[in-house]
């Protein structure tokens, strides 16, 4: 087995997904991660991390196909030897209110968001219990704890990824896999830089802090629980949040 630590992250050519790809490529790790769309942007990534010294792969695939989601995990051990850390972070919305919410965008969000974070942790959970070690991240949201008018079916796959966190951390700590969670609030990415500045002024007053969050604020904390420092730590969902649950 090689040395070298190994981070997989869904979702990882933009926003936070990107930002926790540089946070681990920042303390050596190899990585890989996938994306669904924007060939140059994902590209652009990988020559970004290649150029800070890390080994990286890539794949162009939608989690919510099981299929893929092996053929990718089995690559990935097969080329770095190991897989010490996944970072479920893939996510869409196809936000609206209820009476308005087509069953095929209800499923869609479920299927990429709920059965693709699935997906993905079985099958490195597989290499994992080989290792007898490992972490599992996967992303919540604050809508999974609090709700949202206009977002049922996100918010039911983020509430769901919490549940499914407290189960798999049940399942497999006697193996010294770790599952937890993270659920970012207001997150200043691509999403939001379509909002004018009055909503984001309004979005931000209503935060006990103040202010939104970055990119970063979640890889640090992606970071943290993927690494050693965390050890004693699993089954847990830690807001990111400025105060917004509390």
């Amino acid at each position: 087995m090689s040395d070298k630590k190994t981070v997989i992250v869904t979702g990882g050519s933009r926003g936070i997904g990107k930002a926790i790809a540089l946070r681990y490529a920042k303390e050596g790790y190899n990585i890989a991660f996938s994306y669904r769309s924007k060939d140059e942007e994902a590209f652009a990534v990988k020559e970004l991390l290649e150029n800070k010294g890390v080994n990286v792969y890539i794949k162009k695939f939608d989690v919510s196909n099981s299929g893929a989601c092996k053929e990718f995990v089995n690559e990935v051990n097969e080329k770095f030897e190991r897989i010490d850390v996944l970072v479920n972070n893939a996510g869409i919305t196809k936000d609206n209110l209820m009476v308005r919410l087509s069953d095929e965008d209800f499923s869609d969000v479920i299927d990429v968001n709920l059965k693709g974070s699935f997906y993905m942790a079985r099958e490195v959970s597989k290499f994992m219990l080989r290792q007898r070690f490992g972490s599992i991240i996967n992303m919540s949201s604050v809508v999974g704890i609090m709700g949202n008018a206009g977002q049922v079916n996100y918010s039911a796959t983020k509430a769901g990824v919490i549940g499914m966190t407290k189960s798999l951390a049940r399942e497999l700590a006697k193996k010294n896999i770790r599952v937890n969670a993270i659920a970012p609030g207001m997150i200043e990415t691509d999403m939001t830089d379509v909002l004018g500045e009055d909503a984001k002024k309004k979005i931000s007053d209503s935060i006990p802090l103040k202010e939104m969050g970055k990119p970063e604020d979640i890889a640090n904390v992606a970071y943290f629980l993927g690494s050693d420092e965390s050890r004693y730590i699993t089954g847990q969902v830690i807001s990111v949040d400025g105060g917004m649950a509390i």
